[in-house]
C-alpha cells in the first residue's frame, strides 16, 4: 500500500497510500515499520498515519481489508500480544487502560506512571525477595544437619521476612489514595430543602443535571455527575433534602439513602439559606444529620448571600451564622445566583483533594486497583503465619513463603491471570 524505495526500520516514511487491487490513491501519508522485537507488541509492526477525516479513514480501512489475512484487531488485542510476548506485565496493561479512560490529569499521570512499570517495579522486588528468602529457607532444610549452613541463616530469614512485612503493610494503609484518585473523589451535598444543592451541583457540572424547583422534595433520590475541579476526577451527589416534617414514604426513603451517601463521601457539602424561614431549623437540630458535621472533610457553604442587605458585612455574617449554630466548620459564603464565593470554594476543594490524596500519590506510587489490594493481603496473611514458625517448623515456613510470592505473582500476571486478562481487556478500545 505505501510505495517506497526503501524502508528503514523506525524512520518516518512521507508517501501515497494507495489501494492494493486498484492502484487508487487513498491518501498522502506517513508509515513508520517496527521490525519485532524492538516494537510495542514484540512483533512486527506496521503503523499508518493518515488524515483524519471519516472517509480517509474507512477507505484505509476497507484497503487493508482486501488484503489477505488482514483482520480488525479485537479489544486491547495489540496489548494482549505486547502481554503475551513479555513486553507488559498486567499491571503496566491496567496502566494503559486507565490511560485511555482517564479524564483529568491526576488520572493520567497516576495512569502513565503505572503504565511505565512504577507498580511493577515494587511489586516484583517484593517477590524476588521472596523468592530469595525462600530459597535460604530451603536450603536450611537440605543442609542445616549436615552443618554446612552457617549460624543466624534462619533468624536472618525471619528477619528479613518481617521487614518486607512491614514495607507491604505501610503501602496497603494509604487511605486508598490511589484508588480514590483513579475513580474519583466522592463528594456528596446534603442540607436542608431549598438550600441549593441541586443549583450548585448544576454549577459544577456546567448544565443541568438535577431538577431545581421551590418546591421542597424535588430531589428525591442521588443525582450524579463526574467533574474535573482542578485537574482532580471528583464524583458530585446531589442528594435529597433532609427534613422531617412533611416527607412522604418515597421522600424518606431518599433521604435516609442522602444520609448514607453522606456518610461514605470522601468530601461533604452541607448546604445552608443565608437567610433561613422563620421558626426552628430541623436540620442543625437533628443529632443524626448534624453528627455529618463532625466527619473529616466536611465543609459548609452558606448559599444565598446575595439576599443579605447591601451593606452587610458578609464574613461577619457568615460568623455570627456559626456561632449562634455552634458550628465550628469551614465556612464558605456563596452565592449560586451572583456566583460571588464560587472561586474560594472551586480553591477549597481543589486544595482538599490535592492535600488529602493527591500530595502522597505524587511521593508514591500508590495502590490503584482493589485486586492488588486483595493479593497484598493475602501476601500479609502469608507472611504472617510464616512469622509464628520456627525452626522446628522450617517446611511449614518455606510453604508460606512460597504462598506470599504467588501472591505477588498474580498482581503482575505470573500466575492465575485468564480471568483477569478477559476483564481487563474489555475495557480498551478496539485494536489498543
Amino acid at each position: 500500500m505505501v510505495r517506497a524505495k526503501t524502508v528503514r526500520p523506525r524512520c518516518a516514511h512521507v508517501g501515497k497510500i494507495v489501494h492494493p487491487r486498484s492502484g487508487e490513491v487513498l491518501d498522502r501519508g506517513v508509515s513508520v515499520w517496527f521490525p519485532g522485537p524492538r516494537s510495542y507488541t514484540g512483533e512486527d509492526m506496521l503503523e499508518l498515519h493518515v488524515h483524519g477525516g471519516t472517509a480517509v479513514v474507512s477507505s484505509v480501512l476497507a484497503a487493508l481489508g482486501a488484503i489477505a489475512q488482514v483482520r480488525m484487531a479485537e479489544a486491547g488485542e495489540f496489548s494482549r500480544r505486547a502481554f503475551d510476548n513479555d513486553k507488559l506485565d498486567l499491571t503496566a496493561l491496567e496502566g494503559v487502560a486507565d490511560l485511555i479512560n482517564a479524564e483529568t490529569e491526576a488520572q493520567r499521570r497516576l495512569a502513565v506512571r503505572q503504565a511505565h512499570g512504577e507498580l511493577f517495579e515494587m511489586y516484583e522486588g517484593w517477590r524476588a525477595a521472596l523468592v530469595r528468602l525462600r530459597a535460604q529457607a530451603e536450603a536450611y532444610i537440605d543442609f542445616a544437619e549436615e552443618e554446612a549452613i552457617e549460624d543466624g541463616v534462619y533468624a536472618r530469614v525471619c528477619a528479613d521476612a518481617g521487614a518486607l512485612a512491614s514495607r507491604i503493610r505501610a503501602h496497603l494503609d494509604d487511605g486508598r489514595q490511589g484508588e480514590i484518585l483513579r475513580n474519583g473523589v466522592a463528594l456528596s451535598i446534603v442540607g436542608p430543602p431549598n438550600s441549593g444543592k441541586s443549583t450548585l451541583l448544576n454549577k459544577l457540572a456546567q448544565r443541568q443535571v438535577a431538577i431545581v424547583s421551590p418546591i421542597a422534595g424535588t430531589t428525591r433520590d442521588i443525582v450524579e455527575t463526574t467533574l474535573d475541579i482542578g485537574g482532580y476526577p471528583l464524583v458530585v451527589r446531589d442528594t435529597a433534602g433532609l427534613r422531617d416534617a412533611g416527607a412522604d414514604v418515597i421522600e424518606r426513603e431518599g433521604i435516609r439513602r442522602a444520609v448514607t451517601a453522606a456518610r461514605e463521601a470522601d468530601i461533604r457539602i452541607c448546604m445552608a439559606d443565608a437567610l433561613p424561614a422563620a421558626g426552628p431549623e430541623p436540620f442543625w437540630a437533628n443529632a443524626e444529620w448534624r453528627a455529618l458535621l463532625d466527619l473529616p472533610h466536611t465543609f459548609v457553604v452558606l448559599n444565598k448571600v446575595d439576599t443579605l442587605p447591601p451593606a452587610s458585612d458578609i464574613r461577619g455574617a457568615v460568623e455570627a451564622w456559626a456561632r449562634a449554630r455552634g458550628i465550628g466548620n469551614r465556612v464558605v459564603p456563596l452565592s449560586c445566583a451572583s456566583m460571588f464565593g464560587w472561586d474560594a470554594l472551586m480553591r477549597l476543594l481543589a486544595d482538599d483533594i490535592r492535600q488529602s490524596w493527591a500530595a502522597g500519590a505524587a511521593l508514591h506510587m500508590p495502590l490503584t486497583k482493589a485486586r492488588h489490594r486483595q493479593h497484598l493481603q493475602q501476601c500479609l496473611r502469608h507472611l504472617d503465619e510464616f512469622a509464628r514458625t520456627d525452626e522446628a517448623s522450617v517446611v511449614l515456613g518455606a510453604e508460606e513463603l512460597r504462598a506470599a510470592g504467588n501472591a505477588l505473582a498474580r498482581i503482575t500476571g505470573k500466575l492465575g491471570l485468564e480471568d483477569v486478562l478477559d476483564a481487563l481487556f474489555s475495557q480498551f478500545c478496539i485494536g489498543k
